[in-house]
């Protein structure tokens, strides 16, 4: 039977829970978010003696970096080249550059400190799913092979052989990729931190953050945490009145479906390497097998206002169209998350105020950029020097987004009707 439940909550290794904040503290960091971002901060500023504090509204992972995909992806979705155009060839070559190494960041974090993340660095795949797909994906292995990325245009039987299906026919494989388990990750971070001297507090929610003399107050239901500086990490899941970052993104909603676990020839033929997929669709699909062997499948879109059937035919389209010799899978579990998105596909870096930091809108690439955005920011506040920020910093006025609730309204909707054109064969 289906359940409406995360996939990653089940099968995440537990870990001990952390109690409420209920009395004052005092910290060099203050940390508000505990996911990527934040619990990647944490670790690298602990690392070097700092003390550290970290809130979080829920549970460790309880956002968007327990609901993700948990695709270890390289890059932004902007190509290199459009990169140079939206931030000067100096700035966008170096962001290039730093979220190339965002893969090996994650996989060498989850080594040195024998993170249970089920992590497979084998590589991801591109998947060309018509001509202008394959047109992408050639412009895109262009810009990256000139920059010395390890990838691969896959054609024919090969292509074949690595999706698992004969309806691809072009696909680029970035070996730089991988996947992992985004709770087991995001659980595993937090493990860390606090063995390293981190105090995490869940169900901790901010209501205020003020500076006064010098000095910032982030006060809770409960207490509050006196800090030197304060890192702002709850990107698409920021709540409260307390700030506006919110204001410089707009949410985009992403669906997952899991099947049963699967076994037999024909089934483990699916993504034979443990890569992780995603298509070149206007509304994407994406492609994983899990430690289990189940079939997950996702897309952008989100679930309000939506029969309940409405994605189990959107997912049994998309495996006629990709898998059509196997039978009918037996769905398992659903579940839907949201990030932060812009026009561009850029993320933003600002700060606010002296001693803020923050860094939003990651357009669905938040396992690496996260990891990464966390030590730039540790880097930043060690040592002062704005070049460990590998991206311009941007004021919160330049990076508003103007009527972001209709942006995502209308998003919604297209994506809406996108799917349903899948489903009734409209749209290929």
């Amino acid at each position: 039977m289906l359940q409406e439940q995360c996939l990653w909550d089940i099968t995440a290794p537990l870990i001990d829970t952390y109690s409420q904040m209920n009395s004052d503290t005092q910290a060099t960091v203050c940390i508000i978010g505990g996911g990527y971002t934040g619990l990647s901060a944490a670790i690298h500023l602990a690392e070097k003696g700092v003390k550290v504090v970290l809130l979080e509204s829920k549970a460790v992972g309880s956002g968007g970096s327990g609901k993700s995909v948990g695709l270890v992806n390289a890059g932004t979705w902007a190509r290199p080249d459009d990169l140079n155009v939206a931030l000067g060839e100096e700035a966008g070559e170096r962001l290039t550059e730093a979220l190339g190494q965002a893969p090996s960041l994650v996989f060498d974090l989850i080594e040195r400190y024998n993170i249970d993340a089920q992590a497979t660095r084998a590589g991801n795949i591109h998947m060309a799913h018509n001509a202008m797909g394959e047109l992408d994906v050639d412009i895109r292995y262009e810009q990256l092979s000139r920059r010395g990325a390890d990838v691969e245009i896959l054609t024919g039987s090969k292509c074949h052989e690595y999706c698992g299906s004969t309806s691809i026919n072009k696909a680029l494989l970035d070996r730089r990729a991988g996947t992992l388990n985004p709770l087991a990750y995001t659980r595993g971070l937090a493990k860390v931190a606090t063995d390293l001297g981190v105090t995490i507090y869940e169900h901790s929610a901010v209501e205020s953050l003020q500076k006064v003399e010098g000095y910032w107050y982030a006060r809770t239901a409960k207490a509050r945490v006196r800090s030197e500086r304060v890192i702002i990490a709850t990107n698409a899941y920021t709540e409260g009145e307390w700030t506006e970052i919110a204001k410089t993104f707009y949410l985009v909603y992403y669906y997952q479906i899991a099947s049963e676990p699967l076994s037999g020839e024909v089934a483990d033929r699916i993504l034979p390497y443990g890569t992780g997929a995603w298509d070149t669709r206007l509304a994407l699909s994406s492609f994983r097998r899990d430690d289990d062997g189940r079939l997950l499948l996702g897309t952008v879109g989100g679930t309000q206002l939506k029969p309940k059937s409405f994605y189990q035919s959107w997912a049994n389209t998309v495996q006629k169209s990709y898998y059509p010799d196997l039978p009918a899978f037996k769905w398992q579990y659903e579940w839907c998350g949201s990030f932060g998105f812009t026009q561009d596909h850029i993320f933003r870096v600002m700060e606010p105020d002296e001693g803020l930091l923050t860094a939003t809108a990651y357009n669905g690439r938040g396992i690496t950029t996260g990891t990464m955005m966390g030590k730039c920011f540790a880097e930043y506040i060690m040592t002062g020097n704005r070049n460990a920020i590998p991206i311009p910093f941007k004021t919160l006025e330049e990076s508003k987004v103007s009527f972001g609730g209709l942006k995502s309204g209308f998003t919604e909707l297209g994506l809406t009707l996108y799917h349903a054109g899948q489903f009734l064969k409209i749209i290929r």
